[in-house]
């Protein structure tokens, strides 16, 4: 059995979803079920494979105790708080789960592994997954991200998320937990939460509501789709070298001005306007954040080197993909609008 944190969340249950489809192994499931995590996204899957609890990576006595219970051979790390508009006006609860939870995470994860035997202490491992954020913004003709460039965190989600690169490379250095690190590029695909850019501009088009773009919508981000990002970790939990960082990226530079348009053009294409004009019409500008990153983008040489990962999905087609599944999930977006997901049950 593998331990999944955040497994509700977007990345988590489509890794959840990928994991019990590829693999034989059941999943322990522990997830905090904040407004981002949604009961919904884990619906169909066999709870003879899937065993979920609501619970906090904080609560030392709760992941004790399911450490000790199921004896999880690996132990993933997607619990987060990710929205960047939501840590710069309130950033307690990044530092809370991002900081405090994964030092409590390893701590509770250390002492596991201690107690394990040799044989299981060498196979073990604890993938914590992280973000390109971290290593802070790129001007236009700067190289990509390497997994050796400096961790320069521009606002309190992406310093938060740094300093949990550097507790679990910590525990790794002073105590010789067999860890690993993921930073990834902005993901997209099924069960993304409507307040990301791409799902958001999905459910304003088809409400008929304005499309706000930040700025001059130039800013640029590197766009893997969740299921390439998935395989990933996958790959790098079967393979990847103890104490390495392995960065995941799409090959897919875009504006967020180009990415709106495709999305525009999508959904013209799949589900027109009853007037018969364009989406792109709903399209505005607004106030840019503060600290807004201009671009990031992320070299991946290394993960395609080393375990031969590369992304499957051409952006415009996961695209067009992405649109569709919301247009086919209707049910599960108005659930998400209203509220109603967060009183389902487990």
């Amino acid at each position: 059995m593998i331990l999944v944190t955040g497994g509700a969340g977007f990345i988590g249950s489509n890794f959840v979803h990928g994991w019990l489809g590829a693999m034989d192994e059941p999943v322990l499931n522990l997830d905090k079920l904040t407004y981002a995590g949604n009961p919904d996204n884990l619906a169909g899957l066999d709870p003879t494979r899937h065993v979920f609890v609501h619970g906090d990576i904080g609560d030392r006595a709760q992941v004790d105790g399911l450490l000790a219970r199921y004896q999880p051979r690996a132990v993933i790390n997607f619990a987060a708080e990710t929205h960047v508009d939501r840590s710069i006006s309130g950033p307690d609860a990044f530092l809370a789960t991002n900081v405090l939870g994964t030092a409590s995470l390893l701590q509770a994860t250390l002492a596991y592994w201690q107690s394990l035997p040799a044989s299981e202490q060498a196979s073990f491992r604890f993938l914590h997954v992280s973000t390109d954020e971290v290593y802070g913004t790129l001007g236009p003709a700067d190289p990509a991200f390497t997994e050796d460039h400096p961790h320069r965190p521009n606002s309190p989600y992406s310093a938060s998320k740094a300093a949990s690169d550097h507790l679990v490379r910590a525990w790794h250095h002073t105590y010789g937990l067999p860890v690993l690190t993921t930073n990834c590029s902005n993901n997209y695909g099924p069960r993304h939460f409507p307040e990301k850019l791409i799902p958001l501009v999905i459910t304003r088009a088809l409400a008929g509501e304005p499309l706000p773009i930040y700025g001059d919508g130039r800013q640029v981000r590197d766009w893997l789709h969740v299921q390439d990002h998935c395989e990933a970790i996958r790959r790098v939990l079967e393979a990847g070298r103890v104490g390495e960082v392995y960065n995941v990226g799409g090959l897919s530079e875009c504006t967020n001005l180009e990415v709106v348009a495709g999305l525009c053009a999508a959904l013209d294409s799949l589900q027109a306007r009853p007037d018969g004009r364009s989406y792109r019409e709903q399209v505005t500008h607004v106030t840019d954040r503060p600290g807004h990153d201009r671009r990031y983008a992320i070299n991946c040489d290394k993960i395609v080197r080393e375990l031969g990962w590369r992304p499957r999905h051409n952006f415009a087609q996961g695209l067009r993909e992405t649109v569709r599944w919301y247009l086919d999930n209707p049910g599960w977006v108005v659930r998400v609008q209203s509220g109603a997901y967060r009183h389902a049950s487990g």
